[in-house]
């Protein structure tokens, strides 16, 4: 094998990097390339079928981490307990990310994107994530690394924001104020009808008769539902950073989750009313694992196993309890632009 290869890169040898990116733009290729050459309409079924695949695709995965840590190139003495990091962080991450798919829908409704391009722009949406999640958690590793202390800021903001949830009522968010679309129709020309999958096109500009290029509502969606999965992040991040400090597995959970969320937005979307008492779950969680921290720092490391059964345990009881509570429940309309 290559010298470079063997070299390492936030802790762990630069082919597994290398090895993680090309599953991730494999699987792209396929969704992209072959699964959905042609833009349509996902349905639901369809929706769930490649939801399990990606399900069943990233709980390979998670077991040939853990694999690597008990038995394999990167075993250590506590390669289970890395192997346990794996799952919960990317259950936590899977939890979080349904509270996008409600603003997710609000945007697409917003800037009235038909069902059969809205697969596309999120499937693209994913390499901004791939990159902007990326640069994150190596801020976040660094900062961990250098400062250790930090984790008690991430505690405390966990904890901070898991009571939030629960006291603070939750409100629809209003598109037309956002200040990325602010941004963009400001700096940018922008049309007001679609142009097809296109994100920008070029037409002549209304006052000089001369060819420019003019953004499309679908590359403003777009914008719009990356800067909202960084909002996202700043809860998912440091929750799985109070799981384990371990770069590699923090990142590989995290866009694992993401990859599979794509795909179950459109099964989701139009049922996504009925988790609303998730958020208490999720709620929870966030203070568990915020208090987990200063466990860990002040009395003694918790068994993994622990926190993954009550990550679990909370996530199922709160969709259970939700499908229950709204079992009547009709979807409420989503209000377009």
């Amino acid at each position: 094998m290559p010298e470079f290869l063997l070299a390492e890169w936030l802790d762990k040898p630069v082919w597994m990097w290398i090895a993680f990116m090309s599953i991730v733009v494999a699987l792209l290729a396929f969704d992209l390339g072959i699964w959905h050459k042609d833009d349509k309409d996902m349905g639901i079924s369809e929706s769930l079928w490649l939801s399990a695949f990606y399900l069943a695709f990233s709980c390979l995965y998670g077991a040939a981490v853990w694999w690597a840590y008990t038995n394999g190139a990167l075993k250590t003495s506590d390669g289970v307990h890395a192997g346990i990091a794996f799952f919960t962080g990317f259950f936590i991450e899977k939890a979080l990310s349904i509270d996008n798919v409600f603003v997710i829908s609000l945007i697409f409704g917003y800037f009235a994107i038909p069902r059969k391009y809205q697969y596309r722009a999120l499937v693209w949406g994913i390499l901004a994530v791939i990159v902007l999640r990326g640069l994150m958690i190596a801020i976040g590793a660094e900062l961990v690394d250098r400062y250790s202390w930090i984790l008690y800021i991430f505690g405390a903001f966990l904890i901070g924001t898991g009571i939030k949830m629960l006291v603070v009522p939750e409100g629809d968010p209003d598109i037309s104020k956002n200040p990325v679309v602010k941004f963009f129709k400001k700096h940018m020309r922008v049309t007001d009808e679609l142009h097809g999958e296109k994100f920008f096109i070029r037409k002549p500009d209304p006052v000089t008769g001369k060819i420019v290029l003019w953004a499309t509502p679908l590359f403003l969606a777009l914008a719009v539902i990356n800067v909202a999965d960084i909002i996202f992040a700043v809860d998912s991040v440091p929750a799985i950073f109070a799981i384990t400090t371990d770069t590699f597995i923090v990142y590989t959970a995290n866009i694992m989750a993401i990859l599979g969320l794509r795909a179950l937005y459109f099964a989701l979307a139009a049922m996504v009313h009925r988790f609303h008492y998730l958020k208490y779950a999720l709620a929870l969680v966030l203070v568990f694992i915020g208090l987990k921290i200063f466990w860990n720092q002040l009395v003694g490391k918790l068994d993994p196993a622990i926190s993954l059964g009550v990550t679990v345990a909370l996530i199922a009881g709160g969709i259970v309890y939700s499908l229950w509570k709204t079992r009547d429940e009709k979807a409420p309309a989503v209000a377009e632009r």
